[in-house]
């Protein structure tokens, strides 16, 4: 027999690769950090000698959910600016509000709060976008979460840096520092083409390709976005990254809500990602994307929350069934989106987006152990005719019961283990003193 750290045994377990498998009565065997078999039950009780044991006797066990695209730390600004479009949103309230309170403590703080809510909620990986990567890292680190920290990268000054140059230089210099970090990814991060000029973009893309990093945009996201770039630059914003070099298979352009086939068929042909934001894109009027178009055309779609600014929630399992169902709702077919594949964009398609998918994003053997264990015995959840189903259209995030990232337990009967649920309240509140000045 061997020696294992941990031995998960669930009622069923929902590996996500192969597709639309869902295995019974089986167990998943972890040792340092990473999955070593998933196998029967009765055959992983003769095999492996665990040093814990965790049944789960009415739940089912996925990988850990991934939230595409995020900016963490405004979870400190939920609620300050609701019910307006985008671009009101930002530049009548987000960014003042950026302006007077942004500091490391502040990106911080509320990272910390952001990675909470997120872990309680089953994601066990996000990938933000904001200001302050190495305070992003550190509330990363005491959380036990996974990130991909992006550099931001803007063309106008904040607390942060004073124009783009600075902001490379800082975000480059922090990708330095935290390479060895663990659990801890790095991309470059230009805000969005209206927040960028050519010449930063054409430095984005030599860093990028010289340091082999991810670029993660903004995109589409609006018509005024794209009404302002046909007036400056004679092209939509896809058309003008594409004449810079700027659309690969690194590029996860967040949004794409307003896409021509053409546009779709050029996101395929290059190999790009969508992070799609249902929620986000519905509270801000900015419209829906057309998921069941790039699904068709086999562009890798991941899902995201955006920020809790403009959401008001980091909940990737509310980010599922509103895809699904908005897929089905816009394009007239309820057969798109089936639920597998919604929780294939908020599990391996979007950790192959950020090229971790021989990582993470599936229960297999060799990849990390991140994994979400959700309970399906409440009468909300019975009865259960089809488990896949259940985690999309009837579950949700109050269902999480335990966590694991690299089989280090984040959560446990539902109640973190690595933060102070008093102590994060106790500083959300001092920081909602100081933002509701601002209101």
């Amino acid at each position: 027999m061997t020696d294992v750290d941990l031995l998960i045994a669930p009622r069923w377990i929902v590996p996500v690769v192969p597709r639309s498998v869902v295995l019974e009565a089986y167990a998943v065997a972890v040792l340092d950090g990473r999955i070593v078999a998933v196998l029967p039950l009765e055959e992983a009780q003769v095999r492996f000698v665990p040093r814990q044991r965790i049944v789960l006797a009415e739940h089912v066990l996925i990988p850990g959910l991934i939230n595409l695209h995020t900016h963490a730390a405004m979870a400190l600004m939920r609620g300050v600016a609701d019910d307006l479009p985008l671009m009101r949103w930002l530049n009548e309230r987000i960014w003042p509000a950026e302006t007077a309170s942004m500091s490391e403590s502040f990106v911080h703080e509320g990272t910390l709060l952001a990675c909470a809510e997120m872990i309680a909620g089953g994601t066990t990986c996000f990938s933000d976008m904001y200001f302050f990567p190495k305070a992003a890292a550190t509330a990363v680190e005491q959380s036990g979460i996974r990130a991909c920290l992006g550099l931001t990268i803007l063309d106008f000054p904040t607390p942060y840096a004073s124009d783009a140059d600075d902001y490379l230089t800082k975000g480059l210099a922090a990708r330095d520092a935290l390479r060895e970090v663990q659990r801890i990814t790095t991309c470059l991060a230009p805000h969005a083409p209206y927040t960028i000029s050519d010449r930063t973009f054409e430095k984005v893309i030599l860093y990028a390709d010289q340091l082999s990093l991810n670029v993660h945009i903004h995109l589409h996201e609006t018509q005024e976005e794209i009404a302002q770039s046909e007036a400056q630059h004679g092209v939509r914003p896809m058309q003008r990254m594409l004449r810079l070099g700027l659309l690969g298979p690194n590029t996860i352009a967040a949004h794409g809500v307003h896409l021509t086939r053409h546009e779709i068929e050029l996101l395929a042909e290059r190999g790009c990602h969508i992070a799609h934001c249902p929620s986000s894109n519905l509270k801000l009027g900015s419209g829906i994307a057309p998921v069941a178009e790039l699904l068709a055309r086999g562009v890798s779609v991941g899902l995201g929350t955006d920020g809790a600014a403009s959401n008001n929630r980091l909940d990737m399992f509310g980010e599922m069934r509103l895809a699904a169902l908005l897929a089905k709702g816009a394009s007239g077919n309820a057969e798109v989106m089936p639920a597998w594949q919604a929780l294939e964009c908020a599990t391996v398609n979007a950790a192959r987006a950020l090229g971790l998918d021989d990582q993470i994003g599936s229960i297999e053997a060799g990849k990390c152990a991140d994994l979400v264990a959700v309970d399906l015995s409440a009468l909300e959840t019975q009865p259960c005719y089809d488990v896949v189903s259940h985690l999309v259209y009837a579950a949700g995030r109050d269902q999480v019961t335990h966590v694991w990232v690299e089989g280090e337990a984040l959560l446990s009967a539902r109640q973190l283990t690595m933060l102070d649920r008093t102590e994060l309240l106790e500083r959300t509140r001092t920081w909602q003193k100081r933002l509701r000045t601002l209101h």
